[in-house]
């Protein structure tokens, strides 16, 4: 940029094309950047509000996934039980809601991985093991201080060999995680309900915890009492397919089926007093029941809430795949818990808000069928999930809060200059970077709409159902670098940089437009930008701007953005009044300027405010040769509180209270908007 005083030939030059331009068009520009600032204030404050209001429910979503992990993050995978691959579970349980404590019996069928004459489940230390039994034989056992469950063979079994064993066991769960076994009440009411994500299920049943070992398939059998206290029937709930209810005297018993591979902090129960009512998914003509587990004083309400559930499922099936556990079943029991948890073919809800409800039902493709790999790629769940709902919102709500939905993440990701989405492994036992509502869901929902738009809507759905199709990941786990040559497969791209600059790496782009029409057909734009994080130097990307004409004309181009400083010429059928970047929020970015140019010239960064803050008295230096004809002084809510025909280069503002003020000069072919703080 040029100093004043410099090359007087070259100002001279600038000042005759200012001259060029008719008054007629000034005053439209003046007129227009005036409203637009206006506007743009008021709608920057209605925003913030509204931002916060809407992201209360993420915020809880978030909240809830974190605290699930918050004591038991630091626990790493248990090495005593990678020999073996489990097969099946047999979980019976007697459970009385309104009595501490459980009993049962945990039928494990497994693969030895190689030759051992031991197995280890993990068992919180405080639940008591009665017997261990293989085959009619009692076996020896221990119990560790560290969760373990250590039970020693009567012969070595050999890798490859299939084997069962029941343990039978007692006791009162401790919480090993955030609620992972609850026993409460509700409105009176006692109820049992567990929360295992992602080390919780030992608090209350001998497992094996390791998240890359998913159970082929479980049946769950819950013996409760036949009433409650209140002498209402106890429902029971848990995973896929009720298969019955066995009514014994006092008692009884409800069977479930799930036949799908699952991780063990995903198998989950519920006892109290539920309402229950379903939905119907037409499926294609092969229709399933989405069941509905609610408290009685909830019933309205969820009534009211959950038939958008029908839609949303629907959607989901026409964008991606059918829904994976359609031969069970999809429902939702409600717990006490503000957040949700996506259990697979049952999401545990504490409200029934139309944002959970679609977060927690994109998990069960995103987080259930195909699982993130480690907690470093915990964005393949959360950032999908958070997206899908931006999906539900331009589907149901149109592209205009679709944009309103971009905006904030956008707010909300740049609001601080530095942080990857992809979890570095110094932090996986850290639960706040894990569960970082920025990064994790915001981020990673914005980086995959930004995937969306570099491959093309036809080419990003497809590479999304190749993903959840993949022989090697559905009903299985994936990593960021299994989802990765998926994409650029199905797009013939190479996305090296993509997710280098905006996954693997930090920040964001704060971009400079400068553009001016030199000829009447043709408008000419430079581009550049600076990053806030050093991580990257440059962020490679596809740049849209919308032109917009004097008698309501608009256009928008998208440029190919490469290099610093990069220079475009683009064709134009009319007078161009203004320059907007990137109209549809499809980039993260912040402090972005578009501002008329000559010849390269940045005429707003020419005029300089000091001192700011300031407290009485503001000076203003500029080019001698730029003629600045009035100012306009407004408040936040864009309240005109001083105005000037003339221009001085000191303005009193000692009678202004303090807060920010935004200083409108005019000039003679357009307006320049300056921020200040009033001390």
């Amino acid at each position: 940029m040029l100093a004043c005083g410099d090359n007087l030939s070259y100002e001279s030059k600038i000042y005759t094309k200012i001259q060029l331009k008719s008054y007629k068009i000034f005053k439209f520009r003046l007129k227009l950047q005036s409203m637009k600032m206006i506007i743009s204030i008021v709608l920057m404050l209605f925003s913030v509000l509204l931002h916060a209001q809407q992201r209360d429910i993420l915020n809880d979503i978030v909240e809830a996934e974190a605290k699930s992990a918050s004591q038991l993050i630091y626990q790493r995978t248990n090495q005593n039980t990678g020999n073996y691959d489990i097969k099946y579970h047999r979980i019976e349980l007697s459970i009385d809601p309104s009595e501490l404590g459980l009993s049962g019996d945990v039928t494990t069928y497994f693969e030895a991985k190689s030759n051992t004459s031991k197995i280890v489940f993990d068992l919180a230390s405080n639940m008591t093991v009665q017997e261990v039994v293989q085959r009619g034989s009692n076996l020896t056992f221990t119990q560790s201080t560290d969760d373990e469950l250590i039970i020693t063979l009567p012969e070595a079994l050999n890798e490859g060999v299939l084997d069962s064993l029941t343990v039978t066991y007692l006791g009162t769960p401790i919480s090993t995680g955030f609620e992972s076994y609850s026993q409460t009440t509700h409105n009176g009411v006692p109820i049992v309900w567990t929360l295992s994500q992602p080390y919780g299920a030992k608090a209350w049943w001998p497992c094996k915890q390791d998240l890359n070992d998913k159970i082929d398939s479980i049946d769950v059998y819950l013996n409760t009492p036949r009433f409650t206290p209140q002498n209402e029937d106890y429902v029971a709930v848990s995973n896929g397919v009720e298969l019955s209810q066995v009514v014994n005297g006092a008692n009884k018993t409800t069977r479930f089926k799930h036949r799908y591979p699952i991780p063990a902090y995903l198998i989950a129960i519920a006892i109290t007093n539920y309402s229950v009512y379903t939905e119907e998914v037409p499926n294609n003509g092969n229709p399933f029941d989405i069941i509905n587990y609610v408290y009685p004083e909830s019933l309205a309400a969820a009534q009211a809430g959950t038939p958008v559930t029908l839609d949303i499922m629907n959607f989901f099936i026409d964008k991606f795949e059918p829904y994976p556990y359609a031969d069970e079943k999809y429902g939702h029991a409600q717990f006490g818990f503000s957040g949700g948890m996506e259990h697979t073919t049952i999401s545990f809800m504490g409200n029934f808000s139309r944002e959970l409800i679609t977060h927690e039902l994109a998990h069960q493709w995103f987080g259930n069928k195909v699982t993130c790999g480690s907690w470093q790629d915990i964005w393949l769940n959360e950032g999908f999930a958070t997206y899908l709902y931006g999906l539900v919102i331009e589907e149901f709500d149109g592209s205009s809060a679709f944009n309103n939905w971009k905006q904030q993440r956008n707010n909300f990701i740049t609001s601080q200059p530095d942080g990857s989405v992809y979890i570095q492994p110094q932090d996986t036992v850290n639960v706040a970077r894990i569960f970082n509502s920025r990064l994790s869901y915001n981020k990673g929902a914005m980086v995959l709409h930004m995937l969306r738009k570099k491959m093309g809507d036809d080419n990003f759905y497809q590479g999304l159902r190749n993903f959840l199709a993949h022989p090697d990941l559905a009903f299985n786990y994936a990593k960021t670098s299994d989802f990765v040559p998926i994409m650029e497969s199905a797009s013939g791209l190479d996305l090296t940089e993509f997710f280098n600059d905006w996954l693997y790496n930090q920040g964001h782009p704060s971009f400079t437009v400068l553009w001016n029409q030199p000829e009447a057909n043709q408008i000419q734009i430079n581009l550049s930008q600076s990053t806030s994080h050093s991580s990257v130097d440059f962020f490679e990307t596809d740049v849209t701007l919308r032109l917009l004409g004097f008698q309501g004309e608009q256009q928008d181009i998208t440029l190919s953005h490469t290099e610093q400083n990069q220079e475009f010429i683009e064709n134009i059928s009319f007078n161009v009044a203004n320059v907007i970047f990137d109209p549809s929020v499809d980039i993260i970015s912040r402090n972005n300027s578009v501002t008329l140019g000559v010849d390269g010239f940045n005429v707003a960064e020419s005029i300089r405010l000091f001192p700011n803050p300031v407290k009485e008295t503001l000076t203003i230096t500029k080019p001698d040769f730029l003629e600045i004809t009035g100012y306009i002084v407004y408040n936040s809510v864009g309240q005109k509180v001083i105005e000037s025909e003339n221009f001085d280069n000191t303005i009193n503002l000692k009678n202004l209270t303090t807060g920010f003020y935004v200083l409108q000069f005019q000039l003679f072919n357009q307006v320049v908007n300056k921020t200040l703080l009033k001390n």
